[in-house]
């Protein structure tokens, strides 16, 4: 399986056969710069998909047409959805540690492609799971986190999770960059591994990657 970053929380997964999935993109968010905060991650353009996720309804999530194609489209929702990859789990989860209130409602998604468990916790910002998340996310293989702290979790609670959902492949995102101006830095969520992968590019091959658990760091786009 092949994962590229396109910065945030914006990942586009392709199985073997081609069948693409893409997770939270991102649209114009040039009105950061009124604010006096950087955002210089490349938009993102020619870009389709089999299958889009969209974990909430905030504009460096839901950019839906930012993806070409017409893809099947599971946006902001809990429940197991059939979908072009098979079923998928959505599991219900709040943007903040004070039951949603702050910030509003979160979706993890969960899915096979390749063979291989994937979760996207998209803005996750509770303390910790419940059982019954926990519970419905099972064990995974490829864990895609943030870490930037700040409106979600932080480095040590993101590799907190990587070791309860027993992934072997933990990737930080939502984290601050040589691109953005806000968020914490990976730094945290790095040093609770033993073994990390720093990439030289934002693309990388799951058949090219040592067994964990170990943090993979795609460069930034």
């Amino acid at each position: 399986m092949q994962v590229e970053w396109y910065g945030q929380s914006a990942f586009r997964l392709r199985a073997d056969d081609g069948t693409t999935v893409f997770i939270d993109p991102f649209g114009d968010m040039s009105a950061l710069a009124g604010r006096g905060v950087a955002w210089e991650y490349p938009a993102i353009e020619g870009v389709a998909a089999d299958l889009l996720l969209v974990t909430h309804e905030h504009r460096d999530h839901n950019a839906v047409e930012a993806v070409d194609g017409e893809p099947a489209l599971i946006r902001s929702t809990a429940g197991r959805p059939d979908s072009p990859i098979g079923q998928v789990t959505g599991v219900a989860s709040e943007h903040d540690p004070v039951a949603g209130t702050e910030r509003g409602p979160n979706s993890i998604y969960v899915f096979e492609l390749d063979g291989l468990r994937v979760a996207h916790f998209g803005d996750f910002g509770q303390a910790e799971l419940r059982p019954a998340q926990r519970e419905a996310i099972g064990e995974v293989d490829m864990l895609l986190v943030p870490v930037g702290g700040g409106p979600t979790i932080g480095g040590a609670q993101a590799a907190a999770l990587a070791r309860e959902l027993g992934a072997k492949w933990a990737v930080p995102m939502h984290y601050r960059t040589e691109r953005i101006g806000f968020l914490e830095p990976a730094d945290e969520f790095l040093a609770q591994f033993a073994e990390v992968d720093m990439l030289t590019a934002p693309a990388f091959d799951t058949a090219a990657l040592a067994d964990g658990p170990r943090a993979v760091v795609p460069a930034a786009p």
